[in-house]
């Protein structure tokens, strides 16, 4: 049975990124029956170069990607120096969970309330130095559809360093910072000195899949760059995405092939990463060995500040949802109104109810799958490589999504609903099964082993034995999954054919230009939601150690293993 399961996994999660890669390539080829291409030809690829900008465009794309990749890790570095193991250290666990919860569009947006030219930022300027700042002040404001994109880049910076830090948890818990650090420090080095000596090159070198994953998100992101990034021209993405938007089928392979020149640059940044690692741990390794240099950065401020400024978007974004009447440069509305509110409640209800579904099912789905997949694997000794399971992630969206859509054209295109899900199970699925790695690799399988021997099957052993002590890995997994699928931008646009609107599709289209307290009001629904699923999680997570403490102490009643019927 489970190896039938483990062939639905690769069937659903794994084998469609063949289809979709090949349908880009193909389309890219001008070879599109349906519309009347049955030509091969690159002019798909001579009107991506023709078009005017399409190079200051991708060198916007690779800077904040490269940037806001490396800036992030810096800052995840900077935080775990100086955090772990200190009581500081539980303070940032406990604040991960809320800072993960909240989606980058709904980010976004608040970064957006926060440092438009009217936005909080400024008001707050104004009200410390002045209306005779008021020009200058603007001037200052440059962080949203700045030429640059600044303000793309340091949002993405500040939004991956907690899940950086999240996988830097069991990267550390590897490499025993404990016993290096007293070897270290009985050869005389300090604290610091041991991080940057000794901490630092396995930490980066561990470190690798996640920051590829983060160099291929920046690389491939829309809906952020659809609210802070530049305009004239757009990331590359934002531009292929704009092709595959143009009402002219006959335009279809140029934004293909931008998909795949997309993908070309993802393959040579992740190539680049891999360059740049190499080149600071092995070529260029006298800073390892060059005395007992180290700095001490303060890590404790920047988190403070990072979840200090994730924390304020909430009560940002609900103050202008209420707002009737915010003068600039005013720091606070003159007056409020909930009638924003009430014309928007039938509308969005509907909309957070059919997110809910969505997200409840794909999740619930991906996490069956994942659980199947590492339960072959611990079975059976074999599995995927790791960086075929995770093609989604390090694979650009665009690049997958339009052959993944031509090949439902083949099955059944008015499926809209089964494909949107779908497609949130297959990019929900490696993110999931990264969350239950750990916890599954560290699990003691000779409680299984014991078990069985006393004559329970494999299931009765995985559901009484297994599945509780790993219950609060498994529902944050779960809550993982969830928080992916409500985020899911381009695959419910593309594969919905806008007919399946989401929480995340319509905050990302009221942002561009729409009324800020409506813009607001989705805003927060879509940060709302995760947040409750992980507070879910946490909680399951606590009262199951409340619960193996009070059963360890024999409080509470427990069935036995070798309990067995008596005979007289």
């Amino acid at each position: 049975m489970l190896r039938v399961l483990y062939c639905v996994v690769i069937a659903v999660c794994i084998l469609p990124t063949i289809p979709g890669l090949l349908g880009v390539v193909v389309s890219s080829l001008s070879y599109i029956p349906p519309i009347g291409l049955h030509t091969p030809s690159l002019n798909g690829f001579e009107q991506v170069f023709q078009w005017e900008g399409v190079w200051h465009s991708i060198g916007l794309t690779i800077s904040s990607a490269l940037i806001s990749s490396y800036l992030a890790c810096a800052l995840t570095f900077t935080i775990l120096l100086a955090t772990w193991g200190s009581p500081f250290w539980k303070k940032i666990e406990l604040t991960l969970s809320p800072l993960l919860a909240m989606p980058h569009v709904a980010f976004a947006i608040g970064f957006a309330f926060l440092f438009a030219p009217t936005g909080l930022g400024v008001r707050t300027f104004e009200s410390i130095f002045g209306s005779s700042y008021i020009s200058d002040s603007s001037e200052l404001a440059l962080l949203i559809k700045d030429s640059y994109s600044a303000g793309l880049i340091i949002m993405l910076a500040l939004k991956e360093v907690p899940f950086l830090l999240l996988m830097s948890i069991s990267i550390l818990q590897q490499i025993n910072v404990e016993k290096i650090s007293k070897v270290s420090a009985s050869l005389g080095y300090s604290k610091a000195q041991t991080w940057w000596k000794c901490i630092l090159p396995q930490w980066f070198t561990k470190l690798r899949f996640p920051m590829l994953a983060v160099i291929a998100y920046s690389l491939s992101v829309v809906d952020i760059a659809l609210i802070i990034g530049p305009t004239n021209p757009p990331t590359f993405a934002v531009l292929v995405w704009q092709w595959f938007s143009d009402p002219d089928l006959n335009l279809l392979p140029r934004a293909a092939a931008g998909a795949i020149v997309l993908f070309g640059i993802a393959s040579l940044m992740i190539a680049l990463a891999r360059f740049i690692e190499w080149m600071i741990l092995k070529v260029n390794r006298g800073w390892q060995f060059s005395g007992r240099s180290g700095i001490r950065l303060p890590g404790r401020t920047i988190f403070s500040g990072i979840a200090f400024l994730s924390i304020l978007m909430i009560p940002l974004m609900f103050i202008w949802s209420i707002a009737q009447r915010w003068r600039f440069p005013d720091l606070a509305p003159s007056r409020y109104t909930l009638r924003f509110w009430k014309y928007e409640w039938d509308g969005i209800i509907s909309t957070v109810s059919q997110s809910l579904w969505i997200a409840l099912i794909a999740s619930s789905i991906a996490l069956f799958l994942a659980l199947v997949a590492h339960e072959y694997r611990i079975k059976y000794k074999w599995q995927f490589p790791g960086y075929i399971i995770a093609i989604p992630m390090l694979v650009p969206q665009l690049s997958i999504l339009f052959g993944l859509q031509v090949s439902t054209l083949y099955l059944n295109s008015s499926a809209y609903s089964l494909w949107v899900v779908w497609s949130h199970i297959f990019f929900a699925f490696p993110f999931i099964y990264l969350s239950l790695d750990g916890p599954w690799r560290s699990f003691d399988n000779r409680i299984i082993t014991a078990s069985l021997s006393l004559g329970k099957s494999p299931f009765y052993s995985w559901v009484k034995v297994k599945a509780p002590i790993l219950l609060p890995a498994i529902v944050f997994a779960w809550a993982v999954g969830i928080s992916v699928s409500l985020a899911q931008y381009l695959p419910t646009l593309m594969l919905g054919a806008g007919r399946i609107s989401t929480i995340t599709t319509e905050a990302v289209a009221l942002s561009s230009g729409f009324d800020r307290r409506v813009t607001a009001i989705y805003a927060i629904w879509q940060a709302l939601l995760p947040l409750l699923f992980f507070s879910f999680a946490i909680l399951v997570s606590r009262l199951q150690v409340k619960y193996r403490r009070l059963s360890i102490k024999g409080l509470l009643p427990h069935e036995s293993l070798s309990r067995r019927p008596h005979h007289p």
